[in-house]
């Protein structure tokens, strides 16, 4: 991994930390994006009684930690394995699994453009880690429209060859809300009553489909990259549905469970 970050934590900062020593009552590991050296307390590594460290860590495997005490003239750095929760933990392994893909990205493309790895590393992370605290979230930007690494001043023929790449590989992943309606009507013009019903949920958003399942059942299935909008359409379709029951017609919908 490239990605260094220089000076030292700050007090609560979550750090992504390798086990290199482990002694009768504390553990000894590299923070791994400064390059510095961190103890862990026995007190700090699980709740409870702890008999054998070794069955918490093992040495080489990498641990999340928090950062709980720093004495900036002797250069130590106290940290806690048990106070980080689960939250934090998969946040920060993501934010490492996502920098370590822009790094493979930077460097097929080094080698697509037979430059040096580190060079073409420093020349972007000169300038991206200026106004980013990773790589990756500016690519995630960029592919958002939010970033342009031309006007953050990358230099224009690699500028627009990173943003190709990225667009390509750092696609956002998409998610599915999926469930079924049912309807049921002795209206006179029932069919197409049902049908300008379809028709109004169809028109909601080209990313959410309907298809026909028999028996006065459909199935639902709206496609999206964030969880929020794609809950804003399933309501809508709640909100056409209410309207079409009556005393002769009815209709519900129950979402699909994940």
């Amino acid at each position: 991994m490239f990605y260094h970050r220089s000076g030292i934590p700050e007090e609560d900062e979550i750090v992504l930390c390798r086990v290199t020593e482990i002694f009768p009552n504390s553990v000894f590991v590299e923070l791994v994006e400064y390059h510095k050296q961190g103890m862990v307390h026995i007190s700090e590594i699980a709740p409870g009684r702890i008999r054998n460290l070794r069955e918490y860590v093992i040495v080489n495997r990498e641990i999340v930690c928090k950062v709980l005490r720093l004495d900036r003239e002797r250069g130590h750095i106290d940290l806690s394995l048990r106070r980080v929760n689960s939250t934090e933990r998969v946040q920060k392994l993501e934010d490492i699994k996502q920098e370590l893909k822009a790094e493979t990205l930077l460097a097929n493309l080094a080698k697509k453009l037979k430059r040096p790895m580190e060079e073409m590393y420093r020349t972007v992370t000169a300038t991206v880690l200026k106004q980013y605290p990773y790589l990756h979230t500016c690519f995630q930007e960029i592919v958002s429209g939010k970033a342009h690494l031309e006007k953050l001043g990358l230099e224009k023929t690699l500028a627009e060859e990173i943003t190709s790449a990225v667009l390509d590989k750092f696609k956002p992943e998409k998610i599915f809300m999926k469930g079924e309606i049912k309807l049921q009507t002795y209206a006179s013009d029932g069919i197409n009553k049902i049908k300008s019903l379809l028709h109004e949920i169809q028109t909601i958003s080209s990313t959410l489909k309907v298809a026909y399942l028999g028996g006065g059942r459909y199935r639902v299935v709206v496609e999206d990259i964030d969880y929020k909008p794609a809950e804003k359409k399933l309501a809508k379709v709640a909100e056409i549905l209410a309207k079409f029951n009556d005393k002769i017609s009815t209709a519900s919908f129950e979402r699909e469970k994940e």
